[in-house]
């Protein structure tokens, strides 16, 4: 067993940290303002793209940077550090754009690629949220494609995107099907902009449709195929969360440490008194864990024998594991900073209130339960081996 990085997730690793350091100087902005302004979002692309970290899940030969599921969790790890969500500035095309036809991939994916359009995906909706089966969104066959008649919540990036990924029952047999759809289309409405606890470089607003005409070649990945690409987008997207939750923790307990070293009272440093002591040593085990778990869990998505229903479980351990281990990590870090730990200017107190979605989106931490128990249920305790040579 090897554990060290490769020369390249090493470079990578480099290159991540550097473009978190240019990204972090616009967290007080983004805080302040809930938000930042064109300007700013597009010395952020230039900066992303001079990286050659855009769409590092997508294949080098479409202009992505080709990267491993492995290379992607170093990557992601170091964009956790940063507040304000500003990790999602450093855009992951959606998984399911690989599907794209190549006239699909010309119109939509290649210029998310190129920095110059955005995607999101519309797929909770009032009574559809851990249960996506409840879908209520429909698209009705006509001559000319599709008419979309609907509602979606929580559509992350929809302020700023210009297209969506639609998940809406397909004709009489509700086959579950995404759709590829402008925003500008008429019938699209975005008609509320929830304001959440956290502050996010992007909005989460909500969507109504109302008879918005879509053309035949707006289906992607199939008719009825639109729960099955879903739940393999979850799988990866689960361990980047992971990934991300064990960057921001660790970002966490070195501002802690550094503010224990320096803050006195009675007389001397507070890191000399055994119970800061003990919540230091406790955020060190959450971190050191589930960073090697998620990890080990990456590497295993990359090998190509891997157990694709095994894999979806240990995915939602890594979630589970590192999204709770996380928000543990960062309480403790706030009580270290005292009274400063609950201003907002402080990088802790934001993480705090941004680190608390993560057992809620992408499946929430009691579904990752269900899947483990399940997988446990029905196959025994696979999900806990190592894989062999």
């Amino acid at each position: 067993m090897d554990f060290r990085l490769t020369p390249r997730q090493a470079r990578l690793k480099a290159d991540a940290r550097a473009l978190t350091d240019f990204i972090a100087a616009y967290e007080v902005q983004c805080e302040e303002q809930n938000g930042l302004p064109a300007s700013a979002h597009a010395k952020i692309r230039d900066a992303v793209l001079d990286a050659g970290l855009q769409a590092v899940n997508m294949p080098a030969e479409w202009g992505g940077a080709g990267l491993t599921i492995a290379e992607q969790v170093t990557v992601q790890e170091q964009l956790g550090r940063l507040t304000g969500a500003l990790w999602d500035t450093v855009w992951r095309p959606a998984n399911a754009l690989r599907l794209c036809t190549p006239e699909q991939r010309e119109r939509f994916l290649l210029p998310v690629i190129r920095g110059e359009r955005r995607d999101c995906y519309a797929v909770t909706e009032p009574g559809a949220g851990s249960d996506p089966q409840n879908l209520a969104t429909t698209a009705t066959k006509t001559g000319q494609g599709w008419v979309l008649n609907g509602e979606k919540w929580f559509v992350t990036v929809g302020d700023h995107a210009d297209f969506m990924i639609v998940l809406a029952a397909a004709g009489p047999e509700r086959a579950p099907t995404l759709f590829l759809v402008d925003k500008d289309a008429p019938g699209i409405e975005m008609t509320r902009v929830p304001r959440f606890m956290h502050t996010f470089v992007y909005e989460h607003p909500e969507f109504t449709f109302t008879d918005v005409h879509v053309g035949e070649d707006a289906v992607l990945g199939g008719v009825g195929e639109g729960y099955d690409i879903t739940r393999s987008w979850f799988t990866e997207e689960r361990l980047m969360i992971a990934a991300r939750t064990v960057g921001a923790a660790e970002r966490a307990l070195e501002l802690a440490r550094d503010w224990a070293v320096r803050r006195e009272q009675f007389g001397a440093p507070i890191a000399s008194y055994q119970l800061i002591q003990g919540m230091l040593a406790d955020c060190a085990v959450d971190i050191a864990v589930n960073r090697a778990y998620t990890h080990q869990v990456a590497w295993e998505t990359d090998q190509p024998d891997t157990d694709r229903k095994t894999l979806h479980a240990k995915a939602a351990i890594a979630k589970l594991a590192a999204s709770e281990a996380a928000g543990r990590v960062i309480d403790r870090c706030l009580q270290i900073h005292g009274g400063r730990g609950y201003d907002r200017a402080y990088a802790v107190e934001r993480l705090y209130r941004e680190l608390r979605v993560d057992r809620i989106w992408e499946g929430t931490s009691e579904i990752q339960r269900l899947i483990i128990a399940n997988e446990l249920i029905k196959r025994g305790a696979g999900v806990l081996t190592l894989p062999t040579a």
